[in-house]
C-alpha cells in the first residue's frame, strides 16, 4: 500500500471539486445564507485550499494550529481556480510518491500545546483532505442551489443534470 492507492478516489474528489468551483458566480461573491455562515467567495477559497494541505500532511509530522501559516486568498474565480489546478497538481505529485510506511506514520494536529488529533497519515489523508473536500463541496453545492445556479451530479443524476 503507498500513496498510489489514493489516486483514483483523489482525481475523481478532486475532479468533482473542480466542476463545483467552476460555477460559481463571481458577481455574488459577498452572498452567504446565514450570518454564520462563509460568504461565497470564503467558501470557494477555503475549497480551493484544501489540496494543499496534502503535502503538510505526508511531508510533516503533525500540525501547530497556534503556528503561522502562510495562506493565499485568491480574489477573482479565475485566481481561485488557478490556486485550486496548482494545489491539486501539487498534492497529486506528492500523494503519487509516498510510500506505504509514511502512510502509516502518526501525524499530530495540536492546539494550545493539547493533542487536537493524532492518527496515521492515511487516515487523516481520507478524513481531513478528502472527507473534508466532500463536506465543503457539498455546503457549497447548497450556496449554488440557493442561488439557482446548476449543481453538478457529483455521483450521479442531479436535478440540474439528469445525465
Amino acid at each position: 500500500m503507498d500513496g498510489s492507492m489514493f489516486l483514483p478516489e483523489f482525481d475523481h474528489e478532486f475532479g468533482e471539486t473542480r466542476k463545483a468551483l467552476d460555477r460559481v458566480p463571481e458577481e455574488k461573491f459577498d452572498w452567504k445564507p446565514h450570518d454564520k455562515s462563509f460568504s461565497l467567495h470564503d467558501l470557494a477559497a477555503h475549497v480551493a485550499e484544501v489540496p494543499r494541505w496534502t503535502a503538510v500532511t505526508l511531508e510533516q509530522d503533525g500540525f501547530d494550529l497556534d503556528a503561522p501559516y502562510e495562506r493565499t486568498v485568491p480574489e477573482t474565480k479565475a485566481e481561485i481556480l488557478a490556486h485550486f489546478d496548482e494545489g491539486v497538481a501539487e498534492a497529486r505529485k506528492v500523494l503519487a510518491g509516498t510510500s506505504g510506511d509514511t502512510l502509516m506514520e502518526t501525524w499530530t494536529m495540536t492546539k494550545g500545546g493539547e493533542v487536537a488529533l493524532a492518527m496515521p497519515k492515511a487516515a487523516v489523508l481520507r478524513s481531513f483532505i478528502l472527507n473534508h473536500n466532500v463536506h465543503h463541496r457539498a455546503q457549497l453545492g447548497v450556496y449554488l442551489r440557493m442561488l439557482d445556479v446548476p449543481v453538478p451530479g457529483h455521483y450521479g443524476p442531479s436535478a440540474d443534470e439528469p445525465m
